[in-house]
């Protein structure tokens, strides 16, 4: 690729809600490895690293992906905007992929057509998130090192520094002091109820399932008509999408 893109995914062992998801197994294989595994087919990724904590519970985590042969980055563990900058500084790259662990069947196939259609609008940000109709657990970001390094400089909101791309978000109408231009790549079908992304026991279950009827080299499409046409997708029905955000935006009010 002419334009240096580099994909950082977020891995944690802290979990409010199900601690450790990111090594639970499937068929002999930790969420993270099949999550990994899956994103090394990007086409148009020049470097993937992963971005956990500088905490002793994360020393399994760091050891793990470098046994595997992958890149680590070990930063804060509540300032989650400041070691994913820190984990891109080095780098300096054109270009950045935000994807998180929690989502072991993330498609590689949609990571690289959303930064295609990022890249060709040469917006600041496009994602698939500003309007929700892709399966929870598809969620991908790609936007500029430049949009980064203003958001680190910037940003002063604790759901701000919790969550990487909210200060973006928060700043993309013309009218914010710190605009950012953005895209939104959609989907001309709602898939946006359906959940393949683990964040309680209900999820693990789900995906399990999933993992264990398709495999894990399936299309984020095929595995979606899978659910819709079963009764798996029941399983976790009623668990309220980006909950660990609202709780952010939630501490934040005074």
């Amino acid at each position: 690729m002419a334009e240096k893109t580099l994909l950082i995914t977020q891995a944690r062992m802290a979990s409010t809600r199900l601690p450790g998801k990111i090594l639970m197994e499937i068929q002999g294989q930790p969420l993270l490895k099949i999550h990994l595994d899956r994103l090394k087919h990007c086409q148009n990724v020049s470097k993937l690293i992963v971005a956990t904590t500088d905490t002793p519970e994360d020393d399994r985590t760091a050891a793990l992906v470098e046994s595997w042969g992958g890149a680590i980055y070990r930063g804060s563990e509540h300032d989650v905007l400041g070691r994913f900058y820190q984990a891109a500084l080095p780098h300096r790259p054109d270009w950045i992929v935000r994807v998180t662990a929690d989502c072991p069947l993330i498609d590689p196939a949609l990571v690289d057509e959303i930064i295609n259609f990022t890249q060709t609008n040469q917006v600041d940000y496009g994602s698939n998130v500003l309007l929700e109709r892709f399966p929870d657990g598809q969620d991908i970001e790609v936007f500029t090192f430049d949009a980064l390094e203003k958001s680190y400089l910037t940003a002063t909101k604790k759901s701000e520094r919790e969550h990487v791309t909210l200060y973006i978000r928060n700043n993309i109408s013309p009218i914010a002091e710190n605009y950012f231009r953005a895209v939104n790549f959609t989907s001309e079908n709602d898939y946006s109820k359906i959940r393949m992304t683990v964040d309680e026991a209900a999820d693990f279950a789900l995906v399990k399932h999933l993992i264990e009827e398709l495999g894990t080299d399936k299309s984020w499409l095929e595995y979606t008509e899978y659910l819709m046409n079963s009764e798996l997708s029941q399983i976790n029905a009623g668990i309220i999408r980006n909950e660990g955000l609202l709780k952010s935006l939630k501490e934040d009010q005074p």
